[in-house]
């Protein structure tokens, strides 16, 4: 007993912790890792998603850190070095499920779920080492978040969810046209939301089409007298 209370007693060694962080480039591959993850995360933040700058730098450092621990906590003599590693995918498994949502028409969250699961794999890669390959996954995740989606929406291949916003006098006046210009497309038209301020009347409804399908329908809906002004909105729950 005496012996063991002498050993807790001992000052901790921390020769081992500054190998580590010092000659091996622990530092340096957290750092690339905070970069990275930030960069993918600037993309996010831009777009307005939830998963911004901070939430992707830390699942990046985080994986990262888990990967070198793995190695350090195994040892020499253990040879499964990536038993902690490995765990990483099944908890930002958990962590992506918690981004995606199912409303009544449609699901979202799938992307962004999808870019923290591989921010994960990039930053498992800066743990590793392999700080190329890392490197150049940052760049297709961005590349493919941005210039996909856009050429997605310039070929009408796929279709975004707007808030359209009718302001006029009448609301029963402005709701006419507006079932006549979705019926045309054979869209429905579901969960109006209807308030007043004032003498001003508004009608509020979500709407998923093509870059296309939503210019024809607001020049129609701009044309109808009883429509005063036509808002449009990006749906904050658009992936």
């Amino acid at each position: 007993m005496t012996s063991l209370l002498a050993q807790f007693a001992q000052p901790y060694d921390f020769s081992r912790i500054q190998q580590e962080v010092v000659a091996n480039g622990t530092a340096g591959r957290l750092l690339m890792a905070c970069v990275l993850g930030a960069a993918i995360g600037l993309e996010r933040e831009v777009n307005r998603k939830a998963a911004g700058v901070r939430t992707n730098l830390l699942i990046c450092m985080g994986s990262a850190f888990f990967t070198l621990l793995s190695a350090v906590l195994a040892g020499d003599l253990t040879p499964d070095k990536g038993r902690v590693a490995s765990n990483i995918v099944q908890g930002i498994g958990f962590l992506g499920a918690g981004l995606i949502l199912h409303n009544r028409s449609r699901i979202s969250g799938l992307t962004s779920a999808a870019s923290v699961w591989v921010v994960a794999s990039i930053g498992m890669a800066c743990g590793a080492g392999v700080d190329g390959a890392a490197a150049i996954g940052t760049m297709m995740v961005i590349m493919a978040l941005e210039l996909v989606g856009f050429l997605e929406r310039r070929a009408n291949l796929k279709g975004f969810p707007l808030i359209y916003e009718a302001r006029g006098t009448d609301q029963t006046l402005m709701l006419q046209p507006i079932l006549d210009a979705m019926d045309k497309p054979g869209e429905r038209l579901s969960a109006v939301e209807r308030d007043a301020i004032g003498a001003l009347q508004r009608l509020s409804f979500v709407l998923t089409a093509t870059k296309r399908q939503h210019e024809r329908l607001r020049g129609q809906l701009l044309a109808e007298p009883a429509i005063d002004a036509l808002h449009t909105f990006r749906d904050p729950e658009e992936d």
